[in-house]
């Protein structure tokens, strides 16, 4: 197998039948040999069954079922847990990656990149909230973490078969797969491209969601709260000590002062504060600690097409 595509969906049934017939358009031409692994992520629409009639069609369409939705990046990794290829192209199934950027990625690695990753210029039909929250943390996250991530790119990318395995790896809970494959190194490059807008349906990242994969990229790769939670601790220490001066200096020197709650109460919910702040950095960083030490799987399949002995 030459190359695989894995495609995570979740509830993009006014999606998948464009979706593939534009993958057919784009690969039939490339003569290689090729599968299109569809993983569904608990998708409530009709997805599932519009890619077994897929399959029913097509035998190199496989598809991999979930027991329940556990989200998009453990999907891609259910996906490259399957995929055969020689090298594996990952796609979203919302038409905002266009498939026919696979040839120039494929090109790309072939001339000896083991990771080519689409960059976008533009990214059409999004608010000026999300594209500006994603501009401030991909940069956020390259300043503050030892390996440079790319910006302003997504998932969709093509990676060697050296990289999939390696992925492989790299079983934890919390997954990052564009922050693993930026840690793993190996020669990369990107092309770039004009993000379009999603062809039919509502996205299904919601803003949560993007808070949720935003702290596990900063948690996964980076100590830097943890380290903050120390300064401000210190910081906040070393201006209590002040104060403690000044109160013992106006109560035994001058005898200038006023008995009162007013300062005591600020000072309490000041360290109260930092302190809660402190102890949530921390315990966020355990609890990510705690679900990797349960070792309970990624991910569940209800049920797939792809037969066990095909799996590398």
């Amino acid at each position: 197998m030459e190359l695989s595509v894995v495609i995570p969906v979740y509830n993009e049934a006014a999606n998948v039948l464009v979706l593939y017939q534009r993958l057919q358009q784009v690969m039939q031409p490339l003569a290689i040999s090729y599968e299109l692994i569809f993983v569904n992520d608990g998708s409530t629409d009709q997805s599932l069954t519009l890619i077994k009639e897929l399959s029913r069609q097509n035998p190199w369409v496989r598809y991999i079922d979930f027991s329940r939705n556990f989200g998009q990046q453990i999907a891609i990794s259910a996906g490259l847990d399957k995929a055969r290829g020689n090298a594996v192209v990952i796609l979203d199934g919302d038409l905002q990656d266009p498939p026919e950027l696979i040839p120039a990625l494929y090109a790309q690695w072939q001339q000896g990149h083991e990771v080519v990753y689409a960059r976008r210029k533009t990214r059409a039909g999004e608010s000026f909230l999300k594209k500006s929250t994603a501009r401030f943390f991909y940069r956020l996250l390259t300043r503050i973490t030892r390996t440079p991530l790319p910006v302003d790119a997504g998932d969709f990318r093509i990676i060697s078969r050296k990289v999939v395995n390696t992925l492989k790896q790299m079983p934890e809970q919390q997954k990052f797969i564009r922050g693993q494959i930026a840690w793993i190194g190996f020669p990369q490059t990107f092309l770039e491209y004009d993000r379009p807008e999603r062809y039919q349906g509502q996205s299904g990242y919601s803003y949560s969601k993007m808070i949720r994969l935003a702290l596990d990229g900063i948690t996964s790769y980076s100590n830097l709260p943890l380290k903050m939670a120390t300064v401000s601790g210190f910081v906040v220490s070393g201006i209590a000590f002040l104060v403690m001066l000044y109160t013992l200096y106006s109560r035994f020197i001058t005898r200038d002062y006023v008995p009162g709650w007013s300062s005591l109460m600020v000072s309490v919910l000041f360290l109260g504060g930092v302190q809660l702040i402190s102890i949530g950095i921390i315990g966020e960083y355990i609890s990510r600690l705690s679900q990797n030490v349960r070792n309970r799987p990624l991910y569940i399949v209800n049920e797939s097409n792809i037969p066990e002995e095909s799996v590398l």
